[in-house]
């Protein structure tokens, strides 16, 4: 059956005959879900929501109101083809949010579990946003981004499309993501530039007091030493240990953009 018994569903909520909404989950008044859309169990969806076609979304997820989930993507080169947005278990989405599904055929737009988007922003297509990160209200991430685990973006942060988060970067308000950012620092400035160890955000992740040091000396031969870049990483690769600091070398080595510098790189 498309709609569990068990589910509880207002009766000005508009739901497409072919859409599957699971045990326990709550349609809010107004709510339009249209065909090929799954609703997991115990989601939660407050009124005038907009579930459009191809999404799926897993289990106790909480939808806020004017909140739109599928829209076609932003793109000018989009005609049309079946594309999806697949998003995971326990996601809070807050009001008057907008995340696109993919714009080639049979691509994807992916955001993982435990993550908690606030108000009034977007996320585009083919985009990946990954587990238990926060995104601010008004923030604005373009197509084929990628967000790792545990990253934090500030309100009004605006990410240039193909840009690389790593896993508990911290992105001040209003800052201007045009490079790859690497994993464990703090960034901010209009023009993205690297501050620090996001040590807040480590110790709530339980990195002990030896992993931030290391983290710590990998920043200084990135950012302080004076190095060029192929230099530093060598160094970084060759004196300092641990998986942190392993990630940290991958994902600066894996870059296509680049990654952001220090002012007066």
């Amino acid at each position: 059956m498309p709609i569990d018994p068990s589910a509880q569903v207002a009766a000005t909520a508009r739901i497409h005959p072919d859409a599957v909404i699971g045990p326990q989950a709550i349609v809010g008044e107004y709510c339009v879900i249209e065909s090929d859309v799954v609703i997991g169990r115990g989601c939660r969806l407050e009124p005038y929501v907009y579930i459009k076609r191809w999404t799926t979304l897993g289990d106790e997820n909480e939808i806020s109101a004017g909140t739109v989930l599928g829209t076609d993507p932003l793109d000018k080169n989009f005609t049309g083809e079946r594309s999806y947005l697949r998003i995971g278990h326990r996601n809070r989405i807050r009001e008057h949010y907008t995340i696109s599904r993919g714009t080639r055929p049979e691509s994807a737009t992916t955001l993982g579990d435990e993550n908690y988007i606030m108000t009034s922003g977007h996320i585009a297509h083919n985009s990946t946003v990954g587990n238990r990160c926060v995104i601010a209200s008004c923030a604005l991430v373009a197509g084929y981004v990628e967000v790792e685990d545990q990253a934090f973006l500030s309100g009004g942060v605006v990410v240039h499309q193909f840009s690389k988060i790593g896993r508990l970067a911290m992105v001040g308000g209003n800052t201007r993501v045009n490079s790859d950012l690497p994993p464990y620092f703090l960034y901010t400035d209009f023009n993205v530039a690297p501050r620090g160890l996001n040590l807040v955000g480590l110790r709530r992740a339980g990195f002990t007091a030896p992993d931030v040091l290391r983290l710590k000396a990998a920043y200084k031969l990135l950012y302080r030493s004076g190095l060029k870049l192929e230099d530093a990483l060598a160094r970084i690769e060759a004196e300092v240990e641990g998986e942190h600091v392993a990630h940290l070398a991958r994902f600066i080595r894996s870059s296509k953009r680049g990654i952001a510098r220090d002012l007066g790189d």
